[in-house]
């Protein structure tokens, strides 16, 4: 009998699972899967509550509640410019990683080429395999994790369909800069390119640093699906809302293959989503401070107990070189570690093809109380040399 077909060979289970279930039969201190420690506003939550007690507990629309598509094209509109047509434009999906997946599924064809950016999030891996595409690298290498345009342009042949792009890049922290974007515009606009844009980290920037989305420069807008959720800005992770927008065709792409996933999710979650995405500025630059507080907490203490630290420009999670303590291998280093400390970390390598660029690279999620990374860095003391 015949248990799994070709396409899901080697895919295993994911490492957030693994080192989470590590945490919990140790009693470590997860500092592996991204996910705050904390609710999201309480407002957001009662939102969710009221839709639940006044009825929008059925079905949703496929392509989303109207005042949540309403809601995201404001969003875009507010913060980037971006002018989008909620009712054709802009479609829900049961989190980021659904939309991405759904937008693989609808854009490549078995043996076209997809440029992605390593380390890659796990996801676009499975997803590049199951819709039979083939991936092409293009390495982000420490110490500065920054994009290599001559490689890109080598990546992209006559098979090549999409670029598939994550900024602010998880795992490694890095913004892309203004003319990195303008290299990747064009190299997609040259090659007559689709670009799935996965910004789900969009709110999560510091040092003063703004989000640009690669559909606002020159001939992007009408070739990019911008991929986010409602996860990460509103620390909601598991409630699962994530959003495409873009040009007609490709939201309507993506939205065929999605129907026939979930088809929709989250009916009483969508409004609340909606009344969230209209938060006052001073919501998103609190934000911005508490996660860029964590940071700097997290980084000094790594740096303290010596690691090589590399300072994140964005998103939840920093990357430290674990070879200036006697390691080499961040695989057994991280399955090693709750273990000897009591704490979990997520080794790079899973995320790359080229796995010696990221043997020695380990990543740590500071969306956590400041109280609890404490506790993580006061366990991690016994590392020090």
């Amino acid at each position: 009998m015949k248990t799994s077909s070709e396409r899901i060979g080697g895919l295993g289970t994911t490492i957030f699972a693994e080192m989470s279930a590590l945490a919990t039969r140790t009693g470590a201190v997860n500092l592996g899967q991204g996910f705050p420690d904390t609710d999201g506003p309480a407002t957001v939550i009662e939102a969710a509550v009221h839709a639940m007690r006044t009825g929008r507990n059925q079905y949703a629309p496929g392509p989303g509640v109207p005042e949540l598509r309403e809601a995201i094209a404001a969003h875009q509109l507010r913060w980037y410019g971006i002018e989008l047509d909620p009712g054709s434009e802009v479609a829900v999906s049961a989190g980021a990683t659904e939309a991405i997946a759904a937008a693989l599924f609808a854009l490549v064809d078995p043996g076209e080429e997809v440029v992605a950016l390593e380390p890659y999030y796990d996801s676009y891996v499975a997803g590049i395999q199951l819709a039979g595409g083939v991936r092409r690298p293009v390495t982000l290498r420490a110490p500065d994790f920054r994009l290599d345009v001559e490689e890109l342009r080598a990546a992209v042949g006559p098979r090549t369909r999409v670029l598939l792009l994550n900024t602010p890049h998880n795992p490694t922290g890095a913004v892309l800069t203004g003319e990195e974007l303008q290299a990747i515009a064009d190299v997609a606009v040259e090659n007559d390119l689709v670009v799935i844009s996965d910004e789900v980290y969009e709110h999560l920037i510091f040092d003063g640093r703004r989000h640009v989305p690669l559909a606002t420069l020159p001939g992007m807008g009408e070739r990019t699906l911008t991929i986010s959720s409602g996860g990460k800005t509103f620390s909601l992770t598991g409630w699962k809302v994530g959003w495409a927008t873009g040009p007609a065709p490709l939201v309507e792409a993506m939205l065929t293959a999605k129907q026939f996933m979930t088809y929709t999710s989250g009916a009483p979650l969508q409004p609340a989503i909606a009344e969230a995405l209209g938060s006052a500025d001073s919501y998103f630059e609190q934000l911005t401070a508490k996660m860029q507080g964590a940071r700097d907490q997290l980084c000094a203490g790594l740096a303290a107990i010596g690691f090589g630290v590399f300072v994140p420009e964005g998103t939840y999670f920093v990357t430290t070189d674990i070879r200036p303590l006697g390691f080499d291998d961040g695989l057994a280093f991280c399955r090693a570690l709750p273990e000897r400390a009591g704490v979990v970390a997520v080794p790079h390598q899973v995320f790359y093809d080229d796995t010696d660029a990221g043997r020695p690279l380990v990543r740590w999620a500071f969306c956590k109380r400041p109280e609890v990374i404490d506790e993580a860095l006061s366990r991690l003391q016994v590392l020090t040399p």
